[in-house]
């Protein structure tokens, strides 16, 4: 695996692949990887030639300077994961590679970022797509691969690809979970033991709220949801959403010809944790 951190380094051997025939497929992380990330980087190596990943920590998506300060960073231990999963390919900048200057430019998401996240995270989705953005820019990638876990993210980042005229396939990925049922996360290992049980509430949640649907609306289930993480000393409940698939908005029937997902963000401690189940499938 070869290692950049000058983007223009980077760029000039991804062109000279794709002069070649070759494709390029692309991982962006934010590193400390788990099990997730290396099987969004999986799937890049078997549908295409060559398998590229990012890890920059990306300031300009964090509304929480603590969050920033706190996200973890294992660099070492990341690139020996990624070369171990068949990573061809690994871009680690600083700051100033991916941002020469500073980057002033507002996106217009449509309204998918009105709600959840955005509601929650001021500026993030505007963080999210100027450095996904620059990415494609420096790598030029002919598929890009994204978990299905920040599925409001997904979204926008599908958005922008597409009214931007990137050439850029965005290729979806499962959820990949825990033993237990939690989603993976980077912020999973900042988690107390007494914590990390706690989180569960999340996916078990999830888990019977899909079970619910056949018998219950939209909106008793959202009350069991919230009524059940407010139950639970030391967790704090965000927001649980049941959405379009589509418009990211509420719905409050259920039905049978549009995808249907539950959305979840919560703090455990400190720590705020994301999830979703699909309850279409």
């Amino acid at each position: 695996m070869d290692v950049f951190h000058k983007a223009a380094l980077l760029t000039a051997r991804i062109k000279v692949l794709r002069e070649s025939g070759k494709t390029v497929g692309f991982v962006p992380t934010m590193g400390a990887l788990h099990e997730g990330h290396l099987s969004l980087v999986r799937t890049c190596k078997q549908q295409n030639d060559f398998a590229v990943a990012s890890i920059f920590v990306n300031p300009t998506q964090f509304n929480d300077a603590n969050d920033l300060r706190r996200y973890p960073r294992m660099p070492e231990k990341d690139r020996e994961m990624l070369e171990s999963a068949g990573c061809d390919l690994l871009f680690m900048p600083e700051e100033k590679e991916v941002y020469p200057e500073p980057d002033t430019r507002r996106f217009d998401f449509g309204g998918l970022d009105s709600h959840m996240e955005g509601k929650h995270r001021p500026g993030h989705f505007n963080g999210v797509a100027q450095v996904v953005t620059r990415l494609f820019d420096i790598v030029c990638p002919h598929k890009a691969y994204f978990g299905l876990k920040d599925f409001q993210q997904l979204a926008i980042i599908k958005k922008i690809t597409a009214d931007l005229h990137y050439p850029v396939e965005i290729v979806s990925c499962p959820i990949v979970r825990e033993s237990d049922g939690l989603a993976m996360s980077s912020r999973n290992r900042l988690l107390s033991e007494e914590e990390r049980k706690q989180a569960l509430i999340l996916s078990e949640s999830l888990f019977l709220a899909k079970k619910m649907k056949d018998r219950h609306t939209p909106q008793e289930i959202r009350k069991f949801v919230s009524d059940r993480l407010k139950a639970v000393a030391g967790v704090e409940l965000e927001y649980f959403e049941i959405i379009s698939g589509t418009s990211l908005l509420p719905v409050h029937t259920w039905g049978d010809k549009e995808e249907i997902i539950g959305c979840i963000a919560a703090r455990v401690g400190k720590i705020r944790l994301i999830d979703n189940i699909n309850f279409s499938l």
